[in-house]
């Protein structure tokens, strides 16, 4: 029986099904006479087999079609953009058909609905065939934003079944407001990875709103930079435009720099379908419950930001409180902003090189080029007195909708500049302003931009310079600092909007009644976590200190009241005594810290109680005084620059002749990475065509060209540089 299995087994290699296998079994040596090694042999052939077929690839399976990484993708995108920042984009179509892309917008938008990261191995093959279908769909011209009833692909939260409801639910849907689609959100992550490298690339240094990098800090330090010597300020709210513009304008700023018809008609397409409002229905009368039951949240729920955080924002500056939202664009709403008011920001670039008048008696800002960084960089904020012919010069930054104008010159420049601002801004956005929407101030009376006061102090330093002959000179100089100091008439506003305290001129603090049922140790965490980001927050404010010192007052005296009221303490000083400054002993306990409790905080039966952070001045860090740069620009810009610049050939030269002229490279190590580049050369340029040897072969005939003008090397160095050829041929 089994040397006729083994002969079946035989017959059965030679079907075509098994030809494949056929060069494995041939060296085998199948013994017909020995069935037990027969039996084993043809087990383990047939297992192989088996194996082999289930890994062929399902033609079926959309997961084949994602050939790279998604990251791979966008960073690849990036690096395009960034070499060629001038170029017109025609050919966008084929980044829209990498799937890599969706699955990408996918994981995304997931991570924001259910507060978890899903890996791409973890996405189930039935959401891949429904994103499948969602980018057919959108290639097809089948896709349409805004849909109700019939979606491509659903969240993994939608348990509705839309095919049973009934025609008031139905009707219920159509016509109240819906939170924006799953099925859009995709689209809209997948168009904005794909607008933002191509605009991020070419977008003015003068902008800073909704770009990545770029923060209400970084306007800060552009402002204590290079906005110090300015007498006349023009802020300007053209915050309207974020409220809406005309599809057709909005348009028309996208096909500057973008040429791709079905990305713009995507985009298009989102501004002009209709956002369905629901009206505004009668409030009802709220009716008390006896009982309100804790609210469980979903395993896939994301949790709500913690109480610190809402207060937190609640401190966000006028200037960014608005973000744009437009149709049906979503996040591509505050992208379409930049790209719209990038005009506006190329503009001032070109009054900032027509107004720049420089002059030789001028202490700073003489040289014919205006961006050169002049004066003492490490203390820009610093400009010393000059005479009466001074440089006139304008500056310009703008954060999302607001805007903000420096000029060192008379005020009748400033006023004209006005002038021509408001005729730009009715030519291109059709926005009416008027001189009181854009207000001519002078330093001394203080400008208020993203919550800090820039003003300006005359100060006496003692200036210290190398004079000719190398004696060192001091005297007394004169001159004006740029101040940037926190408000705090603003933070006692925005304190009062979130009900920590009430009053002005004397404010008092009052409970925090929202953490009432959370624990001592619970509440004083949600605290610190707020006093640590208002610390941040106030980082470049001259008057850190004190804002800070404000801010821990305030919070520490609505703790206070709030613990009073739980523990029925009666009063502050009752809690402060039982509770210390920083409240960080249990008030359950009326002695305060007593044994007990050290006893079960020491076997971990009790929970830690942290106390309040910066309960005195000196505690508070100082002022960060860092100066920015020449030139800066975010991590990531500088990253792809420098990642593109070491690319290029030019820099691989400049490197060589920078280290041959100090010395550093030998003419054998010269040799050698002549040798090392072509061959790198020669293989990355051409893979397919160019083979090795001939790549060691055009070495050979480099090496020896180059012997012969060299005949005055010593025997060893030829040696030595042979040794190296070899070396390198082995590498290759």
């Amino acid at each position: 029986m089994h040397r006729r299995l083994a002969v079946i087994g035989h017959q059965l290699l030679k079907e075509p099904i098994y030809s494949s296998l056929t060069n494995t079994i041939s060296h085998t040596h199948l013994n017909y006479l020995n069935p037990r090694t027969n039996g084993s042999k043809l087990f383990r052939a047939f297992i192989f087999t088996s194996t082999h077929q289930r890994r062929v690839a399902d033609p079926n399976d959309p997961s084949t079609l994602m050939k790279e990484d998604g990251v791979a993708v966008c960073s690849q995108m990036w690096i395009e953009n960034f070499k060629e920042p001038e170029r017109t984009v025609t050919q966008l179509a084929h980044y829209l058909r990498r799937f890599e892309l969706w699955v990408l917008a996918y994981q995304k938008v997931c991570a924001d609905e259910t507060g978890a990261y899903v890996p791409r191995s973890a996405v189930q093959r039935s959401a891949l065939e429904d994103l499948l279908a969602l980018r057919n769909a959108v290639l097809d011209g089948r896709f349409k934003w805004g849909a109700r009833l019939e979606f491509f692909i659903k969240s993994q939260k939608d348990k509705t079944e839309y095919e049973s409801l009934s025609k008031r639910k139905i009707r219920a849907i159509l016509t109240t407001t819906q939170p924006p689609a799953f099925q859009d959100r995709i689209v809209q992550e997948v168009l904005f990875m794909i607008l933002e490298p191509i605009y991020e690339s070419r977008f003015s240094q003068k902008s800073f709103a909704f770009r990545p990098g770029r923060t209400a800090h970084t306007v800060l330090r552009v402002i204590r930079r290079s906005f110090a010597g300015y007498l006349w300020y023009i802020k300007g709210d053209v915050s309207t435009i974020l409220d809406g513009m005309k599809a057709g304008m909005i348009i028309g700023a996208l096909m500057r720099d973008v040429r791709d018809k079905m990305v713009v008609d995507l985009v298009k397409a989102a501004l002009v379908t209709p956002v369905i409002m629901s009206q505004v229905e009668e409030k009802k009368k709220k009716v008390k419950r006896k009982y309100q039951k804790k609210k469980v949240l979903a395993d896939d729920e994301p949790k709500p930001d913690p109480y610190w955080l809402d207060s937190f924002f609640g401190f966000a500056p006028e200037e960014a409180e608005k973000v744009p939202s437009w149709g049906h664009c979503g996040i591509l709403s505050p992208l379409l902003a930049n790209i719209c008011l990038d005009e506006l920001d190329r503009w001032m670039e070109g009054k900032i090189k027509e107004y720049y008048c420089p002059s030789k008696s001028d202490v700073i800002w003489n040289s014919p080029e205006g961006e050169v960084e002049q004066g003492n960089t490490s203390w820009p904020e610093f400009v010393p007195t000059s005479g009466p012919d001074k440089t006139r010069k304008i500056d310009y930054v703008r954060f999302g909708g607001h805007i903000l104008i420096g000029v060192r010159g008379p005020r009748a420049d400033a006023a004209t500049l006005r002038k021509q601002l408001i005729e730009f801004c009715d030519k291109t956005y059709m926005l009416k302003l008027d001189n009181e929407s854009l207000p001519i101030e002078h330093i001394t009376k203080g400008i208020m931009f993203l919550d800090h006061v820039l003003c300006r102090r005359v100060v006496y330093p003692t200036l210290r310079y190398t004079a000719t002959g190398g004696k060192i000179i001091s005297e007394k100089g004169v001159g004006t600092l740029l101040s940037v100091t926190a408000s705090l008439k603003q933070c006692i506003k925005q304190f009062r909007k979130l009900s920590y305290l009430k009053g002005d001129r004397d404010p008092d603090p009052q409970p925090c009644f929202r953490m009432f049922h959370a624990t001592q140790a619970h509440t004083n965490a949600q605290m610190n976590k707020f006093l640590s980001t208002m610390v941040e927050w106030y980082r470049y404010a001259d008057n850190r200190k004190k804002i800070v010192n404000f801010c821990s007052y305030i919070i520490r005296g609505s703790l206070a009241k709030l613990y009073a009221a739980k523990y029925k303490l009666r009063s502050r000083a009752k809690v402060y005594k039982i509770g210390a400054r920083n409240l960080s002993r249990p008030l359950k306990e009326k002695k305060g810290q007593s044994p007990e409790f050290q006893n079960l905080l020491r076997m971990g039966l009790a929970e830690s109680i942290d106390g309040l952070q910066y309960t005195r001045m000196s505690l508070v860090p100082e002022t960060d005084y860092t100066p920015l740069p020449t030139g800066w620009r975010p991590d990531h810009e500088k990253a792809l620059l420098e990642y593109i610049r070491l690319y290029d050939p030019k820099t691989v030269e400049e490197q060589r002749s920078c280290l041959k002229e100090q010395g550093l490279i030998s003419p054998q190590d010269h040799i050698s990475m002549l040798v090392w580049n072509y061959k790198r050369n020669a293989i990355g340029v051409d893979q397919h065509s160019t083979t090795l040897s001939g790549g060691n072969n055009m070495g050979k005939e480099l090496l020896l060209g180059s012997n012969e003008g060299n005949n005055d090397l010593k025997t060893g160095d030829q040696e030595d540089s042979q040794e190296k050829l070899h070396a390198a041929q082995s590498i290759g």
